[in-house]
């Protein structure tokens, strides 16, 4: 296939056009300025040129790709008749709420069943569901060199780590709203509280327990600027607020339990408040370090991002593939894609998960068994190839 490849600096895009041209498909790569989401006339000059020079040139472009949907290139695929494939890593992702979404040129991939099911529902055809991958080869390369550094060993430089955002700086929107009622305010604290003991779950979804009415009133305190480009659904950005906080919670809350238990690190984005007795080691480069992180500690976390309902976070890959040894929180996918104590482990509820934090710190052996399995099913299985055959070409 010819592929116009939109690239957008985004992190995983080198190992995604890696993988394209092993399955034998030629790439183009195509940029626009900061303002993407918008197609303005310099853009679609860009866009333009591009495609009648390949008309020109007696061949055509079988598809234009993105990471994450961009409502634009939909719409200028739709002009040029051009299949548009986006595949979409982010969640929430309110580009989705375009009417633009229904174009026919599209075939979107989101990594959530819940959402794709969701989206489908609202007769959005265009959308499908597909897991998110890793760059086999690549990873496979970098075990083999960090193992060899140590003659074959692996040496773990933590014991406990957490490598993702802690949201709790100026994108923990809850914690901004300083002027609910203090009924309202004191049912969703309450709720949040709830929810962050039960991990699958996702109690705002439920009406009998977050009915329509209080969101209602949450909305009337709590504004949006509506600039007509997308039909967001205000009511699910609400509740995606509250998820968020959640996550801020309970990542701070397990960590801070963590950390007074075991040697626990963090590799976060600047700007976190510090955690007592968690030592925060700042950003990791995703192509580099952190395959080296995953690795070299006993224990790595995944605590899902609480908008996540179904899916498999790319993190729980990303450790997998690593050759790190993974205790994750349930999500219903990861539970449908992995075997229970033979790939990763499972944990239910925060104190499940601390719990067998200890029990396999103290457990060497099966820790490892457990690593070695977990990296042959997310090579063998989550391999940007592997995915591409199918989203290329169904």
């Amino acid at each position: 296939m010819n592929i116009l490849y939109f690239d957008w600096n985004e992190f995983n895009g080198a190992d995604c056009r890696d993988a394209m041209e092993k399955l034998g498909h030629q790439i183009d790569i195509i940029r626009f300025d900061n303002s993407y989401y918008e197609m303005n006339t310099r853009n679609l000059t860009i866009f333009a040129d591009k495609v009648i020079k390949k008309l020109e040139e007696g061949k055509y472009y079988d598809c234009v790709f993105s990471f994450d949907y961009v409502p634009a290139l939909s719409d200028v695929c739709q002009v040029f008749e051009v299949p548009y494939i986006s595949w979409v890593f982010d969640c929430p992702h309110y580009t989705l709420d375009s009417h633009t979404l229904s174009n026919p040129v599209n075939r979107v991939y989101v990594f959530d069943r819940i959402l794709c099911e969701t989206l489908r529902k609202k007769g959005y055809d265009t959308v499908f569901h597909s897991t998110l991958a890793v760059n086999s080869q690549r990873l496979e390369k970098i075990c083999q060199e960090l193992d060899a550094e140590s003659d074959g060993r692996i040496v773990y430089q933590h014991d406990v780590c957490f490598l993702g955002s802690l949201y709790d700086n100026e994108f923990n929107y809850y914690d901004r709203v300083k002027y609910l009622p203090p009924e309202l305010k004191g049912y969703t604290d309450a709720l949040i509280k709830a929810q962050e003991s039960l991990f699958g779950t996702d109690l705002f979804s439920e009406p009998g327990i977050m009915p329509y009415e209080k969101i209602k009133k949450m909305r009337e305190y709590i504004k949006f600027e509506d600039t007509g480009q997308y039909e967001i659904d205000y009511d699910n950005v609400i509740l995606d607020f509250l998820r968020k906080k959640v996550t801020v919670n309970e990542r701070r809350n397990i960590l801070t339990e963590m950390g007074k238990k075991f040697d626990t690190v963090l590799y976060t984005p600047p700007g976190a408040r510090p955690i007592e007795n968690v030592c925060n080691l700042g950003f990791c480069d995703y192509m580099t370090k952190m395959p080296r992180v995953f690795r070299k500690s006993k224990i790595n976390l995944n605590i899902t991002l609480r908008s996540i309902l179904s899916g498999i976070p790319l993190r729980v890959v990303d450790v997998l593939a690593a050759g790190g040894f993974l205790i994750t929180n349930y999500q219903a996918e990861i539970a449908e894609y992995f075997i229970d104590g033979e790939e990763l482990i499972i944990a239910y509820s925060p104190e499940d998960m601390i719990e067998k934090t200890a029990y396999y710190l103290e457990h060497d052996d099966e820790r490892k068994v457990i690593a070695v399995r977990g990296q042959e099913k997310a090579l063998r299985d989550f391999s940007y190839t592997k995915a591409l055959e199918k989203i290329l070409g169904e």
